[in-house]
């Protein structure tokens, strides 16, 4: 990767991380959109919710903090997002560069299996 693509990429992650970090502090804690016509069509009140894990409801859990439990919930999908980004990257890249190679059979044999 050339230098000039390291520093937009790590730019860009920084933004994000910002972005998720610090902006979300602003975010509006209100129902937006299907959330709010559920609860004043009042079809919500039946509602469960059925996403568990640590990062469920854009909070982490174990921090009463919400501003800080909804930052650092940003922070790690952000860095999750990456991470997998990241792997999708290596795994495209080393099988370009596998199938670029040309085969041992491709250089001293015609497609008939015969030697050159």
């Amino acid at each position: 990767m050339t230098r000039p693509a390291k520093g937009f990429l790590l730019l860009g992650l920084l933004v994000a991380l910002l972005l998720a970090g610090v902006v979300s502090h602003y975010a509006s804690n209100e129902p937006d959109g299907l959330n709010r016509v559920a609860v004043d069509k009042g079809f919500a009140r039946g509602q469960h919710d059925p996403v568990r894990g640590p990062l469920a409801g854009y909070s982490v859990k174990g921090i009463a903090d919400g501003r800080l439990s909804s930052g650092l919930a940003g922070v790690a999908g952000v860095g999750l997002t990456f991470l997998i980004a990241a792997a999708v990257v290596v795994v495209v890249r080393r099988r370009t560069a596998r199938s670029d190679r040309p085969s041992a059979h491709s250089r001293d044999e015609d497609l008939t299996g015969q030697p050159r």
